[in-house]
């Protein structure tokens, strides 16, 4: 009999080690689990009243592939409130089944097969493993760091760039930084781009979660709505849906026409019911957006503190998201750390090396957990890092 193989040019998209982190301890009884990128806090109960009344209303069937114009209103409304821009829900906005694949469609729109993205990192695995899954390749340039805060490195990028690259891709406020670009990096990445006529894709997922204000800067209010960039969101850091799958992408006309045809070929639409439940959270979520951002900055100044009392970490404090990103003086496999502090400790975080170059001798910790975790995990932890 013939073999069939899996398609072969998918062996260059590599595995999660994150996943594989949190697979070691799924077999473990009483871990305190700060591994992956996600609230402890409950969806709120007037957004699962309104996917319950949505249902009972009869919101079970197809719509429109780029999202129900009601929601799609609601986010141009909240673009506007948040940044001032200015945006046409009809054009310029197509909702998602998620922010992963707003960053499936987004990134698919810009690049063909043996094209290039470069990818600032570290950075959330996904973004590069997408462009490898779609037969591209991710270029990746490490940020500068001053031991104090993370900056993009504009030589570097420029080094990075050939005939063959067609993206720019980062995600601010950074997972799993914490870093946010200032307005300065925004607009440097920005005339970089058109300089060289390339897609400048910006996740944005953790805007609300930003610890010097409101709202994490956007890139689109330096951007014009010719502008080649490309903006990926999502409800589930902001409004605790991670479950839900809801996202949205803005870009400009010709790319949001694009993913809205493609939305048809992979999910069709989001579901219809949680679209509904999407303007609940839009209309009704400020006073909750706003009161966990206070709870978190909380949390993570307590891990910060704690972490920062061992001489052996390097650790800037972040301006946004829900991680810190400590440097631990002496550990040049972090994967093998983690695995060690979750075995010895059961105190469970993500291996640096799992978000790409730069990343390695690094750990990720999520504080978005209760108190009640975060104490005795920080206690394991230091306690840890002063004995390795």
């Amino acid at each position: 009999m013939i073999e069939t193989p899996v398609a072969p040019s998918l062996s260059g998209v590599m595995p999660s080690q994150i996943r594989e982190l949190a697979d070691v301890a799924f077999g473990m009884e009483g871990v305190l689990k700060l591994h992956f990128g996600e609230s402890n806090m409950p969806t709120p109960d007037y957004i699962k009243q309104a996917a319950s009344q949505a249902l009972a209303d009869g919101y079970t069937y197809y719509s429109e592939n780029g999202g129900i114009p009601p929601l799609r209103a609601k986010i141009a409304e909240k673009t506007a409130a948040l940044h001032g821009v200015q945006l046409d829900p009809d054009a310029e906005i197509v909702v998602t089944a998620s922010g992963t694949q707003a960053l499936n469609v987004g990134i698919r729109c810009a690049i063909d097969p043996g094209t290039e993205a470069i990818v600032l990192t570290p950075n959330w695995p996904n973004g590069a493993e997408i462009v490898r899954m779609f037969g591209a390749t991710p270029v990746e340039v490490p940020f500068a760091y001053d031991g104090k805060r993370f900056s993009v490195d504009m030589d570097a990028v420029a080094a990075a760039l050939t005939d063959k690259t067609r993206l720019l891709l980062y995600t601010s406020p950074s997972n799993p930084l914490g870093w946010v670009a200032t307005q300065a990096e925004q607009q440097a990445l920005l005339d970089f781009c058109r300089r060289h006529g390339l897609w400048l894709l910006a996740d944005e997922v953790y805007e609300r979660l930003y610890y010097q204000g409101e709202v994490a800067p956007s890139i689109l209010r330096l951007c014009t709505r010719d502008d080649a960039v490309i903006v990926v969101q999502s409800f589930s850091k902001t409004y605790c849906m991670t479950g839900w799958r809801l996202g949205w992408l803005v870009s400009r006309r010709d790319l949001v026409h694009k993913a809205t045809q493609l939305n048809e070929f992979i999910v069709s639409h989001a579901p219809t019911m949680i679209q509904r439940a999407g303007i609940v959270a839009l209309e009704q979520g400020e006073d909750d957006v706003n009161a966990m951002a206070e709870l978190l900055a909380e949390r993570m100044s307590f891990c910060y503190d704690a972490l920062t009392s061992s001489s052996r970490v390097s650790l800037p404090k972040p301006a946004g998201a829900f991680y810190l990103f400590p440097r631990i003086e002496g550990v040049s496999r972090s994967f093998d750390f983690a695995v060690q502090l979750l075995k010895e400790t059961k105190v469970s975080v993500a291996p640096g090396a799992a978000f790409g170059y730069g990343g390695e001798g690094a750990l990720r910790v999520c504080f978005a957990s209760d108190m009640s975790i975060l104490e005795p995990a920080m206690e394991r932890m230091v306690r840890f890092i002063e004995r390795y």
